[in-house]
């Protein structure tokens, strides 16, 4: 049987996932690796009953408590960071204080798109129109120039942005919803690898936007110009 690396990644992913799960039916407490696997396979199972973003990140983070690991291992693992196959395309979820539950009344991952939710600083805003007949999520560390093909916004605009929502939060644009959303620059080494595949390196090397756009405008991507190197030399 041939697998691809992404299935044998996910493999991988189960199986130290029921490695963990074994090893706490017996009683023993989980180290770090342990853990984590088992909070990321939980969203990547939730994904694969059909459950939206929102409800995944939320699963998960009731799959495990304080005394379920080795003492300092909640304070280690604040996060966990996965990307799983929902109805709706590929998403990363990001599980915040998946050990503890510490985010009170507000459901992870729950929809925060008008400007009350949003993180001081957004640089940009956009109208964004989702084209689809099914809902579209945007996590708030996605770069957002590369979400899905079938919402309509500025591209150029949006490169190297993310949107200006808390971490481990969404955006949610419903089918034929408009929304306008704040965006940030991406921080850090500014370095954009996965998503979808648009760039895959460092976001400000010398013909990275105009090769992003390339690619986008191949791929049918709405609000991408038509000619985007015409539309830079302006």
């Amino acid at each position: 049987m041939r697998l691809t690396p992404t299935e044998r990644d996910r493999l991988l992913l189960f199986g130290a996932a029921e490695l963990a799960r074994a090893r706490r039916a017996r009683g023993l407490r989980l180290n770090v690796p342990e853990a984590t696997a088992l909070v990321a396979d939980t969203v990547c199972e939730a994904a694969r009953d059909g459950l939206r973003l929102a409800e995944a990140i939320e699963r998960a983070r009731s799959v495990l408590g304080p005394d379920d690991v080795l003492p300092g291992v909640a304070d280690i693992v604040t996060e966990v960071h996965v990307e799983a196959v929902f109805d709706d395309g590929s998403r990363l979820a990001v599980v915040c204080d998946p050990i503890g539950g510490g985010l009170g009344d507000r459901a992870p991952g729950a929809l925060l798109p008008g400007p009350a939710h949003q993180e001081p600083g957004a640089t940009v805003r956009l109208t964004v129109t989702n084209t689809a007949d099914v809902p579209v999520s945007v996590t708030s560390h996605f770069h957002f120039f590369e979400a899905n093909p079938r919402l309509a916004f500025d591209r150029t605009a949006a490169y190297g942005m993310r949107p200006a929502v808390p971490a481990g939060s969404s955006v949610r644009f419903g089918p034929g919803e408009t929304l306008e959303i704040g965006l940030l620059p991406i921080g850090g080494a500014r370095v954009a690898i996965g998503f979808a595949g648009l760039v895959d390196g460092p976001l400000d090397a010398p013909g990275a936007r105009e090769e992003a756009l390339r690619r986008a405008a191949a791929c049918g991507y709405l609000g991408v110009p038509e000619s985007p190197a015409r539309e830079d030399a302006r």
